[in-house]
């Protein structure tokens, strides 16, 4: 049975918001900005992190400046659903170089993947080493991504 998390009241989602905004803003600049005493913003923060409503920070990283332009988001449809193949498959995957993100689906695609590569050769290379070979994989389509924008409309479900 899942355990619900507790109740989010209005410190806590200024805090959430802020760090949406500045994942490393120190606990004396939260604490300015929100009109908080420091020892308020540092109880606050461990118990979001301890109740899982924080569950990690990371860095956007320009994949382009690291010589890898070009973005793809392939959808996989696996063969059978054999839990053997499948768990391998799960495993794997967000392993195999140049995946940023997957996704287990409901619908027609089984996966949806992210994933970022030098080139259109190297983005071929890459379904054809890890996808098109893998037992558990049937089908694969390969949408090239143009543009990519963050959403900001989950700030809204804080409210």
């Amino acid at each position: 049975m899942e355990t619900k998390k507790p109740q989010l009241d209005n410190t806590d989602r200024a805090l959430l918001r802020a760090l949406s905004t500045n994942a490393r803003a120190s606990g004396s600049q939260l604490a300015t900005d929100l009109g908080l005493a420091e020892s308020t913003v540092s109880l606050r923060l461990r118990r979001l992190h301890q109740s899982g409503h924080i569950t990690g920070y990371h860095a956007d990283i320009d994949l382009a400046v690291l010589g890898a332009p070009l973005q793809a988001l392939i959808a996989v449809q696996l063969a059978q659903h054999n839990r053997a193949d499948i768990q391998k498959f799960r495993r794997e995957a967000p392993t195999w170089p140049g995946v940023l993100s997957m996704f287990h689906m409901g619908g027609r695609d089984d996966y949806l993947m992210h994933v970022a590569a030098r080139s259109t050769a190297d983005l071929r290379e890459f379904v054809v080493q890890y996808l098109t070979g893998h037992p558990a994989v049937a089908h694969t389509e390969t949408n090239l991504v143009f543009e990519h924008a963050a959403g900001t409309g989950w700030q809204q479900l804080l409210a």
